[in-house]
């Protein structure tokens, strides 16, 4: 629910993706030994048992490109869920293993950082408003799953996209492997995912894994007719060795604001956050239901005016993408986007439909929101059952 909208794409495809049948290896410059696709998926299942990431440090590049009109501009950091519909955003990750974990969203002209320092404790610095939050962790950060808070909700790596796109199952996609692959200056597999749904918008799916360790170093999205990615998260720099100690290291600079706080203890902190989306969540979930199946998944779910409305971690709000948007208001964000639907009426009703390469959503008058990776006509059908 935090995530919303802006990647409705990226999370349909994730409910949608399937092993399904291996096809030949596509053969390239032979830099790695062949390997089919089962045998590439069943490691990237290892690595998504373990315990904790591998020591690495990188940076990531997220680009979108759906083929949306321009959205009022936010300000600072690109905080705001809205932020991955258009252009690039870079996130900088280190793990040094024992809890110690770092990621940085660079601005324009400022940074965000969240630093678990691997000693019962996490910093959010944020220097465009010179704030600094410690933030007590009761026991391993790892027991606590720590998220994220909504500053850097675009805060999202290779390996996280693309074990959310590998974890399904079902029949209705192709795959295949392609040899010969580089990325950040690394030798490394591609797995090509091709939905047979004939109402995807999707056209294929690649995730470049690395030839060595087998970590998703690039996820791309591909439209069908098209030749470019419309979205893609991938390293542009990567390192499998650990990071030095400093990087896990925080201290406030002379003036800046600090503040305390416990997690999940009803102080505004990050685990209170996570209850509040998680009720959020809940909430939309009792009265939400899908249509279909695989490539073909339509979520639908209740949606009012209300859901744009801001929320706060004490009065959590149904609405979608939850969070921060800098100085921009969010609904003026749905506005823009409003601007752009089409008028459309059946035997079920009328409404309003948004489109880009990659998602359609059916905004109905009576109360409804259906999206999916699909084409609009497929929502409009199931719009039609009750």
């Amino acid at each position: 629910m935090r995530w919303g909208v802006p990647i409705a794409a990226v999370v349909v495809v994730g409910a949608a993706v399937g092993t399904g049948p291996v096809i030949a290896a596509v053969q390239g410059d032979p830099a790695l030994p062949e390997r089919t696709a089962q045998q590439l998926l069943a490691e990237v299942a290892k690595n998504a048992s373990r315990a904790e990431p591998p020591a690495m440090s990188g940076t990531v590049v997220e680009t979108a490109s759906l083929g949306l009109p321009a959205l009022p501009a936010t300000t600072g950091v690109s905080s705001s869920p809205f932020a991955l519909l258009s252009g690039s955003h870079t996130l900088k990750v280190w793990y040094g293993g024992d809890d110690r974990v770092r990621l940085a969203l660079p601005g324009q002209m400022s940074e965000t950082d969240l630093i678990s320092t691997g000693h019962g404790e996490a910093w959010l610095w944020q220097s465009g408003t010179n704030t600094a939050t410690r933030y007590k962790l009761d026991g391993p950060a790892g027991a606590h799953a720590i998220p994220t808070p909504s500053v850097l909700p675009t805060a999202r790596t290779p390996e996280d996209l693309a074990g959310e796109l590998l974890k399904a199952a079902g029949q209705d996609t192709a795959v295949g492997v392609e040899n010969g692959q580089h990325v950040a200056g690394r030798a490394a597999y591609q797995l090509v995912l091709t939905p047979k749904v004939a109402t995807s918008l999707v056209g294929k799916v690649t995730v470049a894994l690395d030839g060595e360790t087998y970590i998703p170093l690039r996820v791309q999205v591909y439209a069908k007719g098209t030749a470019e990615p419309a979205f893609e998260v991938g390293f542009t720099q990567v390192a499998f060795t650990t990071p030095a100690p400093e990087n896990f290291a925080f201290t406030p600079p002379a003036g800046a604001k600090v503040e305390d706080k416990t997690f999940g203890a009803g102080d505004g902190g990050p685990g209170d956050e996570v209850m509040a989306t998680a009720k959020a969540g809940q909430q939309a979930k009792a009265g939400a239901r899908t249509h279909g199946t695989g490539w073909g998944t339509i979520a639908e779910l209740p949606f009012s005016p209300e859901n744009l409305a801001p929320s706060t971690p004490s009065t959590p709000s149904k609405r979608l993408g939850a969070g921060k948007f800098g100085d921009t208001d969010p609904s003026k964000l749905a506005d823009s986007l409003l601007k752009s639907a089409k008028r459309v009426s059946g035997p079920w009703g009328s409404g309003r439909v948004i489109e880009s390469k990659l998602v359609s959503a059916l905004l109905t008058d009576d109360g409804r929101l259906l999206i999916g990776a699909v084409t609009p006509e497929a929502l409009t059908e199931a719009a039609g059952r009750r």
